[in-house]
């Protein structure tokens, strides 16, 4: 963990460049620092996954109406402060990016920040280490 993970409208698509946002929010939580300086998301444990809705319903349904959720899941331990600095670095950095797309089409955007009382948690395999300190 952190894994952030974006379920969206198919329809927005032509202008959202979801791999690029994919991008360019992975590289965001590499540069989010807690109050002492220090990053707050290992990147080995980086996940930005996107997921178009097979099926859909949005508002009324009486437009061409798009949306996003963006749910960020972290680890306990974080500060409030930390979980509001990340929380605000991700949506402006999602709000520069899908710009155009607000400029052409309505969508509707949210985007929560989620810290779990895990009751069960394994992480294993092999990634962690390649970006573990010498």
């Amino acid at each position: 963990m952190p894994h952030l993970t974006i379920l969206y409208t198919p329809d927005i698509e032509p202008l959202a460049d979801m791999p690029g946002l994919c991008s360019k929010l992975a590289a965001t939580m590499q540069t989010v620092r807690d109050e002492a300086g220090k990053a707050v998301f290992p990147t080995g444990g980086i996940r930005v996954l996107a997921y178009p809705a097979a099926h859909h319903a949005v508002a009324d349904g009486s437009g061409p109406y798009g949306f996003c959720y963006f749910n960020l899941r972290m680890g306990r331990g974080r500060s409030a402060a930390t979980h509001q600095a990340a929380g605000q670095a991700l949506t402006d950095c999602a709000s520069l990016h899908l710009a155009p797309l607000l400029a052409a089409q309505k969508v509707g955007l949210t985007f929560q920040v989620d810290e779990g009382p895990e009751v069960f948690d394994a992480r294993f395999g092999n990634l962690h280490p390649l970006f573990a300190a010498p």
